[in-house]
């Protein structure tokens, strides 16, 4: 008796949204997921969460090899709530707030420069890709991550513009923030992303750049939606 062999089903599609801090990315993925129905990855928290687990636990920012395994069994949780989608728990205890510091925004781009925890990642990267769809947020989501993204995307903006994006994101949550702290650390943020040798900062050959600078959330938004119909 002959079996008719079943063909595997197709992957989940990805929206792979790339791009510097302070770009976006963040504010739009959550927006587009809510509207498509997709799930959502925040792929920077995942790397937030391994530098405050490092300063928890007492691990250098330069010990590459105990990075690597802190970030192999990371004890974290991401909220499940569509109405919460910011809500993240590190070893059952709430850090939300503590993943959104400045100082731990900085730790996390040194964190994700060393090839062990990225390596430690990636697969936990990829298995949020479930039906019906999912929307990636980070810096290497359409080069590294999800090479066959259905849609790459690689947002921009003028280091001005995502300070004062930063600056007033900051004030909102209550935090502490200085304007021109904010265009220096960018800046060093950057350079660092860009000229690391694991997974540098840039745009997948076949994305789509959009320079955000002067548009408003809703009409990025738009912009991408329309993108991903003509998929």
């Amino acid at each position: 008796m002959t079996q008719t062999r079943v063909p595997p089903s197709a992957p989940a599609p990805v929206l792979a949204i790339d791009g510097p801090s302070g770009s976006g990315k963040g504010t739009i993925s959550q927006l587009l997921a809510q509207r498509l129905g997709w799930h959502y990855l925040d792929s920077g928290a995942l790397y937030r969460l391994v530098a405050l687990a490092a300063l928890q636990h007492g691990v250098a920012l330069d010990d590459a090899a105990g990075l690597g395994a802190l970030a192999a069994g990371l004890d974290a949780r991401f909220s499940s709530d569509p109405a919460q989608p910011d809500k993240v728990y590190l070893e059952g205890v709430e850090v939300s707030a503590a993943l959104r510091s400045e100082q731990c925004s900085n730790n996390a781009s040194r964190v994700a420069a060393l090839p062990e925890v990225r390596a430690a990642l990636l697969q936990r990267q990829r298995a949020f890709r479930k039906a019906p769809g999912l929307v990636a947020d980070g810096r290497d989501m359409g080069t590294v991550i999800f090479p066959d993204a259905a849609l790459k995307i690689f947002l921009t903006a003028t280091p001005e513009e995502r300070a004062c994006r930063r600056y007033k994101q900051l004030k909102d949550k209550g935090l502490d923030a200085k304007m021109n702290d904010l265009v220096k650390d960018i800046a060093e943020r950057d350079a660092r992303d860009s000229a690391r040798a694991a997974a540098p900062l840039k745009p997948a050959p076949d994305a789509v750049a959009l320079d955000t600078t002067g548009m408003s959330i809703e009409a990025v938004v738009e912009r991408i939606q329309a993108l991903l119909r003509k998929k």
